[in-house]
């Protein structure tokens, strides 16, 4: 009776004595004979059994099967009573259970992965025609968890225009077995918001090469999409305005550049911004620059290209177009602009450009065509602002020299090749020599020779002229610095060049000096020109200020050359007026000069101003300049300039 229960019962049951197996029931047959195996034959199941330890041991064992896979037995042993030693093992086969458990491990693992990767998968069985999508596909496409879907509803969301890239590349995968990759956008389940899917998929086949399967992933790319754009746009555009950048219009210039019909290119360059900066500030420096570049744009074909090269400087690139066209075009963009008031809080501000044209021919190199536009620029700006020029091969020459000229001002500096004269300023009550006005000379025995009036212009245009400035100002403090100029009590007086008003430091550098050096600040002076001083009355004022609160004279030179600044003058706290000498050198036969300088003598001598008549060359004026009130003179009559280190010699 016992042992036909122990037939019966679903657990393997088997006794094993002396290493061989002595009894088993048909639970325990079953375990092993449908893989090949028998418990007689001493194979692998009992070599299993025999690493179990006695007396009530339990255990889950894995057995590799001959016949493929994985069995889980769970097994207790337990020593039977009786003189021989004989061992019972009860196995219960677990291996569904753990199967199902690895299953759903493994399902798992992959839903974290998708969620953490931002994908989802989707399997196609091609001969049942079914598709089954995974949770995070389904969550990705908007729907709620467990949702259906088939290949129709996925159909319909897909965008309209990409239904033909998704089903000619599945279609082309079934025909080829190839893997494929694939992007699209579909709207989610909502049917409005749109999203870009990048997918990936392989095709699998039977024997024969028959497509069974196909598996796929798919993951939501659609902010990193928006990133690439954006990186793309500011590859190109300029972050400010949103019109080309520099790379894109040089691009262009090279791409016209192989065309045998050639291109034009404006270069445009916004008129004193740097005005626009400094009173105003940068930002509405920017939103000029916002509010030009759409002024422009409106009035730029579609077959042209506007960009901005940086700074306040544009640029508009016209493929095929001849030099009247381009010109006609540059005259309509600065009376576009002109005629366009910008409104800032309230206050119109006008804004004026100057364009440079040059013809771009074929093969040209693309900085040599911007190099030439910006000549062009230049002679638009230096012809007044707001007006076109075209490059002419003379520019070119032109600028040649120019850049000759600073190069070998710059050199002069450097190696003392630049000197000073001194020209004598005369008590015309006394005769007396009161002070000097240095005069800065080229002298560096190259050909031509160069006078101020062939390279100073020049220098102003460029930041060579500060320099220029300070070196002068350095060797005058030096100059008074010595024992010879203290015992004659020698006083200088020094040109500043409008561009040194910009400087905000000079005036502290100045004084800096004259302290290092213990020269009494009433023996310098500076002379800054009358249409220097209006053109840029606040910074006039302001250094003005500065110096003649320290002791130092300043003097407004040749004054009456614009005469409106008659109406500025009370507000400038200079210490002398020098009369300009286009009123002088006729005064004793000009009654209109005469009724000038009295007029410039009354309102500096209401003002506390000295008063300095320039370019005296003959005797007789000095009579028709004491008549009148005049405190100095200066000009050929009373000495011609000599060398600075005349004056400091001893005789």
């Amino acid at each position: 009776m016992a042992e036909d229960v122990a037939q019966r019962v679903s657990v393997g049951l088997v006794v094993v004595q002396y290493g061989t197996v002595r009894w088993r029931n048909e639970a325990a047959r079953l375990l092993v004979e449908p893989y090949g195996d028998t418990w007689t034959d001493g194979g692998s199941p009992l070599e299993l059994l025999r690493g179990m330890r006695r007396d009530g041991w339990r255990d889950t064992l894995c057995w590799p099967s001959p016949a493929g896979g994985t069995r889980w037995w769970q097994v207790t042993c337990q020593a039977l009573d009786g003189t021989d030693p004989a061992v019972l093992y009860e196995i219960t086969d677990e291996t569904a259970r753990y199967d199902h458990d690895a299953e759903s491990r493994n399902r798992w693992r992959l839903s974290r992965l998708e969620a953490l990767s931002g994908m989802g998968t989707w399997d196609w069985n091609i001969p049942a025609r079914r598709v089954e999508w995974s949770d995070a596909l389904v969550r990705l496409f908007g729907l709620a968890e467990g949702a259906e879907l088939d290949y129709e509803t996925y159909r319909s969301l897909l965008h309209p225009e990409d239904v033909p890239l998704v089903e000619t590349t599945l279609a082309e995968a079934l025909r080829t077995g190839k893997p494929f990759t694939y992007t699209h956008r579909m709207y989610l389940a909502d049917r409005c918001t749109l999203r870009i899917f990048e997918c990936y998929g392989e095709v699998f086949t039977d024997a024969a090469g028959v497509p069974m399967r196909m598996l796929g992933t798919a993951r939501d790319i659609t902010e990193e999409h928006r990133a690439r754009q954006e990186l793309a746009f500011l590859a190109e555009r300029d972050p400010l305005t949103g019109v080309a950048n520099r790379r894109r219009i040089t691009t262009m210039l090279a791409e016209c550049a192989t065309d045998a019909r050639g291109a034009a290119l404006l270069l445009i360059d916004v008129d004193n911004f740097k005005d626009i900066n400094d009173l105003r500030g940068h930002a509405v420096g920017d939103r000029v620059m916002r509010l030009l570049s759409r002024c422009l744009a409106v009035r730029v074909g579609p077959d042209m290209l506007l960009g901005r090269l940086g700074g306040d400087e544009f640029a508009v690139v016209i493929p095929h177009c001849a030099a009247a066209c381009a010109i006609e075009l540059a005259e309509q963009l600065c009376d576009a602009v002109a005629g366009t008031p910008i409104i800032d809080e309230g206050t119109a501000l006008r804004v004026t450009i100057s364009v440079g044209v040059a013809i771009l021919a074929v093969g040209q190199d693309v900085e040599a065509i911007l190099a030439q536009a910006d000549l062009a620029l230049y002679e638009a700006k230096n012809a007044g602002r707001n007006r076109v020029r075209l490059f002419a091969p003379d520019q070119y020459r032109q600028a040649m020299r120019r850049v000759s000229l600073l190069q070998r001002v710059s050199h002069a500096l450097d190696n003392g090749t630049m000197q000073l004269d001194a020209q004598p300023i005369v008590d015309l009550t006394t005769g007396v020599t009161g002070r000097y006005e240095l005069l800065i000379r080229l002298r560096d025995g190259l050909e031509p020779a160069l006078g101020p009036a062939d390279f100073l212009p020049e220098a102003e245009r460029t930041d060579l002229v500060l320099r220029l400035d300070r070196w002068v100002l350095e060797r005058a403090v030096h100059a008074l610095a010595s024992a010879r100029a203290r015992a004659l009590g020698l006083r200088l007086e020094v040109n500043v060049s409008a561009r040194s008003l910009e400087d905000a430091d000079l005036g502290a550098w100045i004084i800096g000096r004259l302290e290092q050096a213990s020269v009494e600040p009433q023996r310098l002076g500076l002379e800054i020109t009358e249409t220097a001083a209006i053109s840029s009355l606040d910074a006039a004022r302001c250094l003005a200020t500065r110096l003649t609160g320290a002791g130092c004279g300043f003097a407004l030179d040749d004054f009456g050359a614009g005469f409106a600044s008659f109406s500025y003058l009370k507000h400038l706290p200079f210490t002398t007026v020098k009369i300009a000498g286009e009123f002088v050198r006729l005064l004793d036969a000009d009654r209109v000069d005469r009724a000038m300088v009295a007029a410039v003598v009354g309102v500096a001598q209401e003002l506390g101003m000295g008063t300095v008549a320039e370019q005296v060359d003959r005797a007789p004026l000095v009579h028709q300049l004491r008549t009148l009130g005049v405190d100095n003179g200066q000009g050929y009559h009373f000495g011609r300039p000599r060398p600075m280190e005349e004056l400091l010699t001893p005789p």
